[in-house]
């Protein structure tokens, strides 16, 4: 039997309950407005960025061109495979959890990955003003690439190491919050749905990404 709401689950719930599409939209604005302000006011103020030749210059905005219009398709992409996982997970621990609403939480779920971005922003504004390419683009707050010396870090380990960070496990957990909410059952069988499916996966990808370098 589903168990009753708490006031809490009750607010999430209503979260939950947001037009999809209206979600989508303005997650995708907030993510490509960050990384506009990004572009404009850390990456382009760097020296080698200003020093490059017009040619390399105009390969650069093209390239960072392409970053901006794809944001949708990506964010579309990440959020597609991320709900078939959660899907099949649920599906193979006898949950009864849509597509639509695993795409959902999955959408949901991935606005804890706006705080780095912002906190990105600030740092290098602020506190770390005069930074290199390679040290912005090795930056990401509060992750294991903090632990390391990142100008003697092979780049084979940059992408692995900042993916491993605080936010991955915060987006863990709200998914686990987005499965248990959605199936209204035993809580600690939406821990397990995300732990064997989405977590083992996500821990392959970086394997597998560090290894085909």
């Amino acid at each position: 039997m589903p168990r009753v709401d708490t006031p809490f689950e009750l607010k999430v719930r209503s979260i939950l309950g947001v037009n999809k599409i209206v979600f989508f939209i303005a997650l995708s604005l907030i993510t490509f407005l960050l990384i506009l302000i990004k572009k404009q006011f850390v990456i382009d103020q760097i020296a080698a960025i200003q020093f490059m030749d017009p040619a390399q210059r105009l390969v650069f905005n093209l390239f960072k061109g392409f970053e901006l219009a794809t944001v949708p398709f990506n964010l579309a992409l990440q959020f597609t495979i991320v709900a078939f996982v959660l899907w099949v997970g649920s599906f193979l621990w006898g949950y009864k959890v849509s597509y639509n609403q695993c795409w959902k939480i999955a959408m949901i779920a991935s606005t804890v990955f706006l705080i780095p971005q912002v906190l990105s922003v600030l740092w290098f504004t602020f506190i770390s003003t005069d930074p290199s390419y390679w040290e912005v683009n090795a930056f990401y707050p509060l992750s294991v690439m903090n632990f390391f010396d990142q100008s003697t870090l092979s780049e084979k380990y940059l992408f692995a190491y900042k993916a491993l960070n605080v936010f991955q496990i915060a987006y863990w957990f709200i998914l686990i919050r987005g499965i248990d909410l959605a199936a209204r059952k035993r809580k600690n069988i939406a821990q397990a749905i995300v732990f064997t499916s989405y977590v083992p996966l996500f821990l392959l990808w970086l394997w597998y990404a560090t290894a085909t370098f």
